[in-house]
């Protein structure tokens, strides 16, 4: 039986990611010899709001599968709550929606992280349009999917700077306390932190105390080893701060909503922290966006290409209201309405928690001291 579907939208919303292209490139080679026309949104759901787009073809994509960033551009704007000149939001979603319906658009494809996961179900559900979605975020923290592409990227190059790191360190008897994406889960550093040989890492899954860490640094050198790697997700808390958090949320739960604090730089206050400990010169070197940005690496690449024909595969099939998402080796569609508003976590039981401490590594919870 033919597909229905004749023209399909695709967008890229939130932050860069590796990998954007070439999903965007298997969506279009997989629909346009099946007599489909693919039409690019630009600038997210910006270009949906404000009509503006561009036609994909073979042409426009070819050679896209290596090239980082996305080509259609992306933002983290909201149809629900659309900035104004004044500073308030408005809710713009019929005029999303009547931008679809004007293009002529049977389905729309939005690749994205957690936030646009929720958008394009909030599209789905408020106006009624038709949307996929895939899972894009370094942080890897999706819910429903096994992994999110660009994560192998991003662990790729944070593993790259923690080996370049290390000669540094042992070179001058430093420790260097190395950032790592990663605001509410620790896929990035704890993936990273293993790959590269780090001795202490810390996640907001584990709070730390900084007197466990130095605890765990100053026996290190007991044993004759005078520098050390410290992998520290970005959204990583010490035990009080983890307590005040929870205090925090149950406050809002019950509506009392609480002020909210600055997030105090708790890598720099680690560092500092450390070098009154033990005695050794302590740096910090943040990665920042050089873990979402350049090349994607093969790995990358496959699952893109995937989750991109995937996508297309549903359409033609006329399954919407979905997010592709791999379980084991098969790729499947997981309702959207499952997978909002919940986050990918790393289990406190996860092989790599337990790798991590069988090799002696740190987790900031308790001291090793052997090796």
């Amino acid at each position: 039986m033919p597909s229905k579907v004749r023209r399909v939208g695709v967008l890229t919303s939130g932050g860069d990611c590796p990998g954007l292209n070439a999903v965007i490139r298997a969506i279009t080679k997989t629909l346009e010899p099946q007599g489909v026309e693919v039409y690019g949104i630009l600038e997210g759901f910006t270009g949906l709001i404000e009509d503006r787009y561009i036609r994909l073809d073979d042409a426009t994509t070819s050679g896209l599968l290596t090239v980082g960033g996305t080509i259609l551009k992306t933002s983290r704007n909201k149809p629900h709550k659309w900035p104004m000149p004044d500073g308030t939001t408005k809710d713009m979603t019929s005029e999303a929606v009547r931008h679809y319906q004007k293009l002529g658009l049977d389905c729309l494809i939005c690749l994205g992280g957690g936030g646009t996961q929720k958008n394009a179900h909030r599209l789905m559900r408020e106006g009624g349009i038709n949307v996929i979605t895939a899972p894009k975020t370094i942080d890897n923290d999706v819910w429903g999917t096994d992994i999110c592409f660009g994560f192998d990227t991003g662990m790729s190059i944070a593993t790259e700077a923690l080996d370049r790191l290390h000669t540094t360190a042992s070179s001058h008897h430093r420790v260097m306390v190395v950032d790592i994406m990663g605001h509410n889960s620790g896929w990035l550093a704890l993936g990273s932190g293993i790959a590269g040989g780090a001795d202490v890492i810390l996640i907001p899954e584990i709070p730390y105390t900084m007197e466990i860490v130095a605890e765990s640094l100053l026996a290190r050198m007991q044993r004759g080893k005078r520098f050390s790697i410290v992998a520290m997700a970005e959204g990583a808390m010490t035990q009080d701060q983890a307590r005040r958090q929870e205090d925090l949320n149950k406050k809002k739960k019950k509506g009392k909503l609480a002020e909210e604090h600055a997030k105090e730089p708790v890598g720099a206050i680690l560092a500092e922290h450390l070098e009154d400990a033990i005695g050794l010169e302590t740096r910090v070197t943040s990665l920042g966006y050089l873990q979402r940005g350049g090349i994607p690496t093969p790995t990358d690449r496959l699952l893109c290409t995937k989750y991109g024909t995937r996508a297309a595969e549903l359409a033609l099939q006329g399954i919407f209201g979905v997010m592709v998402a791999k379980r084991g080796q098969e790729y499947i569609p997981v309702s959207l309405e499952d997978v909002v508003g919940k986050k990918r976590l790393v289990p406190l039981d996860h092989q790599w928690v337990r790798t991590a401490r069988e090799v002696g590594t740190c987790m900031g919870d308790e001291v090793h001291k052997g090796w």
